[in-house]
């Protein structure tokens, strides 16, 4: 008897951009040297930067959200969030 396989692929498109960064020719030199692979150092270094960035901005939205609600006591939230639950 014969198995009939079926099997799911999944193609992943990345679209890039090329960028251009001036760095120490030292520091180039070095990486070659030592086969470290530029594109993906930068690549995560700038991915990383761009999370820390997003959790500054989540943080500063957070701030502010606390200071418009800093008059709004326990009770009249829990009722604001019981009066839309009864609403659906």
């Amino acid at each position: 008897m014969h198995g009939i396989f079926i099997y799911k692929i999944f193609v992943y498109v990345f679209m890039s951009d090329v960028i251009s960064v001036r760095v120490k020719r030292e520091l180039k030199k070095r990486a070659e040297e030592l086969r470290i692979n530029i594109r993906e150092v930068v690549e995560k270094a700038l991915e990383e930067a761009i999370s820390e960035k997003e959790k500054e901005e989540l943080k500063d939205i957070a701030m502010r959200i606390k200071e418009l609600m800093k008059d709004v006591s326990e009770d009249d939230w829990a009722r604001a969030v019981r009066e839309s639950r009864d609403e659906r």
